[in-house]
């Protein structure tokens, strides 16, 4: 009785949301297009013309690494079966992990395509330790991130700290996590649904019933493009949400009063109100780990090094777009805990390069 009743004000929910969403982004279409709009209201029209702005710049340049995330993950489901995974995969929490946080290396993709991969490889039935270092490493633990962190500070010792801080973090976390934890805590039932050669677009999950009779794709490449669209489109949604917070929080939370936070002006809590503040900009800019070396070059200047490499840790394991992401496959609380554990190991790992990285 008490699931038919919270699965009743869930559709209530979703209706309300269906009903409201899309006046409200024409009222903000129109007051970003200037037209009409009443003299009190046109300093908003500057901030929402930014913000469509910002959220085309964030969606577009994160768009392509979902998509090659979603093919990687179809791959895995029509190439690797279970029990490939587990003649390979250690079974024990430890090497799970360890062999999570370095599968990046042949799986070089950014943090919206590591999740969705992170999570086919759980539907076949590996680790959870390795699922959570794998979507925590992978966007880090990867050769173009190594090279683009090399060719951008001009220091190899800066790609390889990069890389050791993030296998350490998310090989701990992922034991933390999910060694000794039942699966159903952490996973989404989704991520707990075992791979199989059927089309579920048909199910619905409220009342338990399915139906595979009807529509099926018809050979291999069609059942490939019909699995790939189905998750894209999963998956997008929550990096159409991540990237319009992200932007809404560019647009209106002014970068320029966390950067004043510099060293000079707060003296002996500087190193950690340093670390603190880059990390929240991190969060904020929600960049690709692809080419967001580049830009923690130019707070070198700003800040001590320490707080640019936990710029450099912390951004692609947790900005607004991941870690919304990361719930299509882990459970809120196991998100919350990631959150948690990465910001706390994230600022261990810049005192450690405030010390060393001089």
């Amino acid at each position: 009785m008490a699931v038919v009743s919270v699965n009743a004000q869930s559709k209530t929910q979703r209706k309300w949301l269906l009903f409201f969403a899309p006046i409200i982004g024409i009222i903000g279409l129109w007051l970003a297009s200037g037209w009409l709009v009443p003299s009190n209201l046109a300093p908003l029209t500057n901030k929402l013309q930014g913000l469509v702005t910002t959220f085309q710049g964030i969606f577009i340049e994160a768009l392509p690494f979902l998509s090659a995330g979603v093919i990687v993950s179809v791959l895995i489901g029509e190439f690797v079966k279970p029990q490939h995974l587990a003649s390979f995969v250690p079974q024990n929490a430890f090497g799970a992990s360890i062999f999570g946080s370095l599968l990046g290396l042949l799986f070089p993709v950014c943090e919206c395509g590591a999740i969705p991969t992170s999570r086919r490889l759980l539907r076949k039935g590996a680790p959870a330790p390795m699922g959570i270092a794998f979507a925590l490493a992978a966007p880090v633990v990867n050769p173009v991130v190594l090279i683009s962190t090399s060719i951008a500070f001009g220091d190899v010792r800066w790609a390889l700290a990069r890389v050791g801080f993030t296998i350490v973090i998310a090989l701990t976390i992922g034991l933390i996590i999910g060694a000794g934890i039942k699966r159903e805590s952490i996973l989404t039932p989704l991520s707990l649904t075992a791979d199989d050669d059927h089309d579920h677009s048909h199910c619905d999950h409220d009342h338990g019933t399915c139906d595979h009779t009807h529509d099926q794709p018809k050979g291999r490449l069609a059942g490939l493009i019909a699995h790939g669209s189905t998750e894209f489109f999963e998956m997008a949604q929550y990096l159409v949400i991540g990237s319009l917070l992200a932007a809404t929080m560019q647009t209106f939370i002014p970068q320029s009063a966390l950067l004043t936070l510099n060293d000079s002006s707060i003296g002996f809590f500087a190193p950690l109100v340093g670390i603190v503040v880059l990390m929240l900009v991190a969060v904020l800019l929600s960049v690709c780990s692809t080419v967001d070396a580049f830009l923690a070059l130019s707070f070198l200047g700003l800040f001590h090094p320490g707080a640019v490499m936990a710029f450099l840790v912390f951004g692609p394991m947790i900005d607004i777009k991941s870690t919304l992401m990361l719930t299509s496959t882990f459970r809120r609380s196991a998100v919350v805990a990631m959150v948690v554990l990465a910001a706390l190991f994230a600022i261990i790992a810049g005192l450690i390069s405030y010390v060393v990285l001089v």
